[in-house]
């Protein structure tokens, strides 16, 4: 029997843990043990954090694993390239995760390759910031955080600016934080798995937030509603993009926004699957392709199935922020049942939502008339 090993136990690791074992595989999850559903589903739990590359090392080194993975997870990027490197494991090199995961040599890497996106500096919350080559409004985000964790708009040089920048510096593993000029228009995410550096457009995604100044996410729906020409633009900017990161091999999640003239901008790319079941149930429902069974091929070193479209149907996940999210719900409940693929929905919402780990529930429907789906999104 192949042995994989997963880096992570939370919920969005679950589909990962449990399509390997539907494979035939024996599942070895790692993860700081905190009762998480990986830790009960897994073939084998080992309670160490993601986190501590070199002990995660000395165990695989006992299990002599086939393939290393994980999805949704930015900070498991680092330990998966790591583990594969040093074991000769399929992944992507550690330079490449490294860029990926740090959102100012990201920055650098596409402007070094001449990808479309916003200009930027680097700050350490310190020493006073320059920001006299941008352009109002500015966004403040940690280097290397995700789930809309420090992220401010500023819309003026009135705004005490610096307490934003120290609030994402404290929030950032390295202490560092990035001020970049804001790009207007509507947001999208691109999924696409890669294999031996040929890159294969699965699903573009599109995204709904909360106003200024957090940006949280609020909805997302597949297919995107672009029209094809667009499309076609997205993929050419996308696919340019993973080729400045060096990302060859697994999932990844691309962030763009599009403004009024038609422009396609990467705010940010993650060599790893989209979060907010994006990758792992969005995709499967709009296209019937199997994402995360590709993600384990590749990081087995199979060459995965050939996307073609089996089906094509509108998909979408909303989250609860607030009371008005749960009536949405209810009327779902009551008019539309029959859409629900899935729901957790917590029905007394206090405190607030601060970021998407704050976030009170989410409900997934599919349908093949869009417009229905689009009755109950934000």
């Amino acid at each position: 029997m192949k042995r994989l090993v997963i880096i992570g136990a939370s919920y969005l690791q679950l589909p990962l843990i449990l399509k390997a074992k539907q494979m035939g595989l024996e599942t070895h999850v790692f993860a700081w043990e905190c009762g998480d559903i990986g830790e009960k589903e897994a073939d084998y739990f080992h309670p160490i954090s993601i986190i501590e590359k070199e002990r995660i090392l000395d165990e695989c080194r006992k299990i002599d694993p086939d393939g290393i993975v994980s999805i949704a997870s930015d900070v498991a990027v680092l330990t998966v390239s790591f583990i594969a490197d040093n074991l000769g494991l399929i992944g992507n090199d550690v330079k490449s995760s490294v860029i990926s995961t740090n959102k100012y040599l990201m920055k650098q890497a596409f402007v070094s390759n001449n990808i479309p996106c916003a200009r930027a500096v680097l700050t350490d919350g310190i020493s006073p910031v320059d920001l006299s080559d941008l352009k109002y409004p500015l966004i403040v985000k940690p280097t290397d955080r995700s789930g809309s964790r420090g992220v401010m708009r500023i819309d003026s040089d009135t705004e005490d600016i610096m307490s934003y920048v120290r609030n994402a510096v404290d929030l950032s593993f390295e202490k560092k934080a990035v001020v970049e000029e804001f790009i207007e228009g509507n947001e999208y995410s691109v999924e696409c798995i890669s294999y031996e550096g040929e890159h294969t457009l699965l699903a573009v995604t599109r995204k709904f937030t909360t106003d200024a100044p957090n940006y949280i996410e609020t909805a997302h729906i597949e297919p995107s509603g672009l029209d094809p020409d667009m499309v076609m633009k997205v993929e050419r900017t996308v696919k340019a993009a993973l080729d400045a990161l060096e990302i060859k091999y697994g999932a990844s999640h691309s962030e763009i926004r599009i403004n009024d003239k038609g422009e396609v901008f990467v705010i940010e790319v993650g060599a790893r699957m989209g979060g907010d079941m994006i990758g792992s149930t969005l995709v499967r429902l709009s296209t019937g392709y199997d994402f995360v069974k590709a993600v384990i091929d590749v990081s087995l070193g199979n060459k995965p199935e050939v996307f073609g479209e089996k089906m094509r149907t509108n998909a979408a996940i909303r989250f609860i922020l607030d009371s008005e999210d749960v009536k949405v719900y209810d009327r779902l409940l009551k008019d539309d049942p029959e859409m629900i693929v899935e729901a957790s929905v917590e029905r007394e919402v206090t405190g607030n939502v601060t970021d998407s780990s704050t976030r009170k529930g989410y409900f997934i429907i599919a349908s093949d008339d869009r417009k229905k789906i689009m009755d109950y999104l934000p």
